[in-house]
């Protein structure tokens, strides 16, 4: 008795240190309302700092880490007097009525504290705190559980057949049946124990399926068929509802359970608190891409020439696909790993040679921080399945582009999908979101639902130009070279590339000399005049240009908006179409991954060219050539050198002069604010 009155006044002392007891004082106000009278279980959360705790008494903080229960009885016994001395709630009549809910802010940072999803053992372990991190890959609607019931006594006789003496509330790992069963018995009378349902507390209760984040690595390009993952079930109960979104990255502090459901029994975990994992992006590039930077010359486009020219050099030989190279790494670096940003670029590649474009793509796929290639046996965006634990309710499960949120989800050839899959894509890209549909009669509701969920990754996909479809489109986007692909689906893309070398036989020549130079010289450099540029350097690379924060500079500003306005203006007089207002958006974010790769803050008139110049021929290809003259060749250079650089500089500024003319001739008030030079 001694040690418990002296780790209840532990327990005050730190409520009292930490602000616990203004909290709690502040909690009661709403049970006061008249309208609340009916409440019979109070529930009060109270946030628990085990380094503050340990510093008050150590033993109470051994309790709050190891044997949660008894420390949540401690804290229930100390709010219960602190409501009655205080007089906060004048309906409370028994400690039982007070349902305390401990929070941990954190857990040391020890090895017995942190659980491993990716090689954990489900044995039994003590039901305390643990901390884990992993992705959300599954979850269900929100439904009802008993939190809290009142019992009284079958024998009107018993002092216990009114009042608030029996009073059952939710354990972590207790299922329905175990907080509402029907074989009580007073303590007094031992006569059966029946509900009182007027007094039925009922709380909102969620699941979700977490898994290790490098599970995401059998989906993506180097699948390791020797590894298996499997998740595992989290609660999530009231105030901790829909704080987890799919295809997130989420750390956890929860207390594991064995959830008996006969005959079997589940190992799952009860969340106790839920925090989003924010991404750690590198403060500085290597020395290599210094020397790069260095050696640019102060030319605004010949870093990232020479970074794309570089780009996979060991799965196909330099100067093929170079356009390709440079829009792959656009992509990467305007797509953000955090959940909140929305940045994205989507690129369709049309191509003859799907073989080597396929292998780039899953190269550069390995670049980003999270990349999912979708599988044609696997679901594409989401799909639903009755839930195991509990009433059967719908789960959803992540499809591909759900899991490659905050990164790439790589389509593959376009060319053999079906016409409801093209139409979903198409959907999702306009949208950037994913409907589920859930019938309520299947799934133990009274009404239909559909739930929507935001898509958070930048898609690549490839078609086939010399795939021959039956289909016949009007415009000039279901010509032969975009092969099956309708006009509207290859609008929803934010960029078309069409890959064409100079002779498909020099493509085809290059590529299986690079082969065999592979197989007879294995280990040895290739190409000796290129920049050694590592995967890890590239990823580096990736990462560092993602976290920079870009302004566009007014110059760069009217130059993207007088030549959306030229075009808009040119090419209804030329074909009868408009440019969608979709391609506003797309000019700025090429230009800002421009930018982004050149490792600059401000988005300068250069790269809105560069935007300009990819924008176009993406533009050419759904509506043909506008009056704007475009360079041959003048994304990339031929070869890395003094001259090669140069050239490329110089066919940059002329096309920028020509955009210039361009808008001055053909946008409405273009004299306003573009000087003619």
């Amino acid at each position: 008795m001694a040690d418990m009155f002296h780790l209840k006044r532990s327990v005050l002392i730190y409520l009292d240190r930490s602000g616990g007891l203004q909290k709690l004082t502040e909690d009661c106000k709403p049970f006061n309302d008249p309208q609340q009278n009916a409440v019979v279980v109070f529930r009060f959360c109270i946030d628990v700092n085990p380094s503050d705790v340990i510093e008050v008494d150590s033993e109470l903080g051994d309790y709050v880490l190891h044997h949660p229960l008894q420390a949540t009885t401690l804290f229930q016994s100390v709010c219960f007097l602190a409501i009655k001395t205080l007089s906060l709630i004048e309906s409370i009549h028994t400690e039982c009525q007070v349902n305390i809910i401990l929070k941990w802010t954190h857990l040391p940072p020890f090895s017995d504290y942190t659980l491993d999803l990716a090689t954990f053992p489900r044995t039994y372990c003590c039901m305390r705190p643990i901390l884990m991190e992993g992705l959300a890959i599954a979850i269900t609607r929100v439904t009802k559980y008993t939190r809290g019931a009142r019992f009284v006594c079958s024998n009107d006789g018993c002092t216990f057949s009114s009042g608030f003496h029996h009073i059952r509330v939710h354990a972590p790992g207790a299922t329905e049946s175990a907080t509402m069963r029907n074989d009580f018995t007073c303590m007094t009378c031992s006569s059966p124990l029946k509900e009182d349902i007027q007094f039925r507390v009922l709380g909102d209760k969620q699941l979700v399926e977490l898994i290790h984040v490098n599970a995401l690595k059998v989906l993506g390009v180097h699948q390791q068929s020797s590894l298996r993952y499997q998740s595992i079930t989290l609660f999530l109960r009231d105030e901790l509802c829909n704080t987890m979104s799919i295809g997130q990255l989420y750390r956890v502090i929860g207390i594991p359970a064995h959830v008996h459901q006969w005959p079997s029994i589940t190992w799952s975990v009860e969340a106790n608190s839920v925090q989003p994992v924010e991404l750690q992006y590198p403060h500085d590039i290597n020395a290599k891409f210094k020397e790069l930077l260095k050696a640019a010359g102060g030319s605004p486009w010949r870093f990232s020439a020479i970074v794309a020219h570089c780009l996979a050099v060991h799965v196909a030989p330099p100067g093929l696909f170079n356009t390709l190279r440079l829009t792959l790494l656009l992509s990467l670096v305007q797509t953000r790993g955090d959940a909140n940003n929305r940045s994205h670029l989507d690129l369709l590649v049309s191509t003859g040679d799907t073989v080597i474009v396929e292998r780039l793509m899953r190269y550069s796929l390995s670049l980003s921080c999270r990349g999912v290639r979708h599988e044609g046996s696997g679901e594409m965006f989401a799909s639903l399945s009755h839930d195991e634990h509990g009433v059967g309710t719908a789960k959803i499960h992540a499809g591909s582009a759900l899991l490659a949120s905050g990164g790439i989800c790589m389509l593959g050839d376009l060319s053999g999908f079906k016409k409801d899959k093209l139409d979903s894509i198409e959907s999702v890209l306009e949208s950037r979101a994913v409907s589920v549909f859930i019938p309520g009669k299947k799934y133990g509701e009274d009404v239909d639902q559909q739930l929507s969920f935001p898509v958070l990754c930048s898609f690549w996909a490839l078609v086939d130009s010399t795939h021959s479809s039956r289909r016949a489109y009007d415009a000039v986007l279901g010509a032969p070279e975009m092969g099956p692909v309708s006009p509207q689906l290859g609008a929803s893309f934010g960029l078309i590339v069409k890959c064409k070398e100079h002779t498909r036989e020099h493509a085809v020549l290059s590529q299986a000399v690079h082969i065999l130079q592979q197989a007879m010289q294995p280990g040895i450099r290739l190409y000796p005049s290129l920049v050694d540029l590592s995967t890890q350097d590239y990823k580096e690379l990736v990462a560092y240009a993602q976290s920079l924060q870009v302004d566009l500079s007014p110059a760069a500003q009217k130059m993207i908006r007088g030549y959306y306005k030229a075009s808009c203006r040119v090419r209804p007089q030329i074909h009868g179409s408009k440019m969608s207002a979709a391609s506003i958006k797309l000019l700025i974010s090429l230009a800002e991954a421009h930018c982004k790769l050149s490792l600059r803050n401000e988005v300068r008139e250069e790269d809105a060219v560069i935007a300009v110049l990819l924008c176009e021929n993406s533009v050419t290809l759904k509506h043909e050539a506008s009056a704007l003259v475009i360079p041959p060749d003048a994304v990339s250079p031929g070869d890395l050198g003094e001259s090669g650089l140069l050239r490329r500089d110089k066919a940059l500024d002329e096309f920028h002069q020509n955009i210039l003319r361009f808008i001055y001739t053909y946008a409405p008030g273009a004299d306003a604010y573009i000087t003619e030079e």
